[in-house]
Formats: C-alpha cells, structure tokens, sequence
C-alpha cells in the first residue's frame, strides 16, 4: 500500500492561476497541473492508493469553504482515493468550534502553514489550536523549515518547532519536509528522535527549474541519500511518512526515490504506506476495499 500523505490541489477554476502564482514566487516546476483529476492520474501511474490533500486556509472565514469540500471529498475516498484534512487559520477565535466540528464529521487532521499564514509557529494562537485537536485525537501537520517562496523567513525555522513541541507536546503532530525544508543539518540536531512524524516531501529530490527560469545545483539542494537514511534510521522509519508535495514533486519519481535509497524492504514498506495507513486508520490498500 502506498499513501502518500502530502498533496495539493484546487479547485478547476482556480487552478492554472495558483500554480502560476505559485511557480513564479518559487520558480519551481509544476509536475501536474493542480487539479484533482491530474492528481488522481498520477496516483494510478506510479501505484498510489492514497493521497491526503492538505489545503490551507490564508485567510479567516476561507475555512469554511475549504473544510466543507473536505468532507464531501472524504465521502468518496475509497472511490477516489483522495482523502482531505481541514484548513484552520490561526486567527480563527472558535478554533474549538472548528476542529471540534471536523472531528465530529470524521476529517483527520488540519494543515497549518506559517509562513502563508503570517504568525510564527510557536505563537499562542497555533499553541491552543495544536493543544486543541490533540484533545480531538486530530492529527496536525505544519510546513516545517524555510519556504521556498518566502527566502529567509523564520515562522516555522526549526528552532520555532522546538520551542513549540517542549511547550505543547502534541499527540499527532507532523512536520512536512522531513522536519525542516532546507535546514536538515539543524532538524538532526534538535528534532529528529523527537515525538514527532516526519514526511519526506519536497526533500529528497533535485528541484526542477520552472520554465523560463535558472536554478544553480548549489541551490536549495535536496538531502543526501546518505543524509536520509541517517535521518531515518535515527528518528525510527516508524515516524517517517512517505509525501511528495504533488504537484511540486513527481510521484512516480518520489516512490523510485524511496525504492532506490537504500532502505530495506521493511523500512520500505512502513514509509511508503504502512505509517500513514496506521495513522489514518486504513487498513489495507484501496483496490483491496473497493
């Protein structure tokens, strides 16, 4: 079974103008065109059973829109095999209110973003949104590290998720691009071997120049293989979640990355699908359910 526990998309309308957007700021190359139905053409090309979508809310009162297309797209997960977390902004005062009414229609977990979200990750406003959808057995993921759109900015820097983690000690919290994009040297030092899932999107392979733009390999370079798989087997590939970032990274790429990094079948098998099954309560491959 392969999951893959880190993917975009928008809806058809809006979707040729985001990743423009997007590509522009990050002059990154988009692999799929940012819609569900590309997406789900991907899945059936590389062999992905799964993939959660993890939208996020930019500003207050977009969550209301976003979180309820999350649980219409979850009524037909096992047609589709798309699965959505919720989005929440930090700003959002009945954040009880709205993790509690997720929970209660079976959403998973929510996607927060610092950085597009303007407020560090160790601000009280995320602190009693984490604290709270631990008491809502949710599980919550946050983009981890430097953004590649947003050079420099420090709201989910490493040492941010530190402090974060002593004070909240949260039960299901994820920490997307093995635990700080672009700054693994610091993740190895103070976060791996923490109580924390760590997804391997955006990390592990070369970043593909948007077109019309130049990328120099010295630049945002992607973990060594020796690197991963020191990473992994310090942080225990049990806390390792396969994720690709799609549309931003190919996923039939990622999982031959993952097959070809010198992991054991085993270890193969608990990051590519085994860990995100047991944390998102799937028991088996989707073609097995249908």
């Amino acid at each position: 079974m392969i999951i893959d526990f880190h993917t975009h998309t928008f809806p058809k309308e809006l979707a040729g103008r985001a990743i423009s957007k997007l590509a522009a700021s990050s002059r990154a190359r988009n692999y799929l065109d940012g819609t569900a139905g590309a997406l789900r053409a991907s899945m059936e090309e590389a062999g992905v059973d799964y993939s959660v979508l993890l939208p996020v809310a930019t500003r207050t009162g977009q969550q209301e829109d976003i979180n309820r297309n999350a649980i219409e797209v979850n009524r037909h997960s096992k047609e589709t095999g798309l699965i959505s977390f919720g989005g929440i902004h930090p700003e959002n005062e009945d954040y009880r209110e709205i993790l509690r009414g997720l929970s209660e229609n079976g959403v998973k977990g929510v996607k927060i973003h610092p950085v597009f979200q303007r407020v560090a990750i160790d601000d009280i406003r995320y602190l009693r949104i984490i604290e709270c959808a631990s008491e809502n057995d949710m599980i919550v993921i946050t983009h981890a590290g430097y953004d590649i759109g947003f050079p420099g900015e420090d709201f989910s820097s490493v040492r941010r998720i530190e402090k974060m983690l002593d004070i909240v000690k949260p039960r299901k919290m994820v920490l997307a691009h093995m635990g700080g994009w672009d700054c693994w040297e610091e993740v190895e030092e103070r976060i791996v071997g923490r109580d924390v899932w760590l997804d391997t999107a955006f990390s592990l392979l070369p970043i593909e120049p948007a077109p019309g733009t130049v990328r120099g390999p010295e630049e945002n370079p992607p973990l060594t293989g020796e690197q991963f798989l020191r990473m992994v087997r310090r942080h225990g590939a049990d806390r390792i979640l396969f994720g690709t970032d799609s549309p931003w990274s190919g996923q039939k790429e990622m999982v031959a990355a993952i097959q070809g990094s010198g992991l054991d079948e085993k270890e193969q098998e608990a990051i590519l699908g085994g860990n995100a099954g047991e944390l998102l309560g799937i028991r088996a491959p989707r073609s097995m359910e249908l």
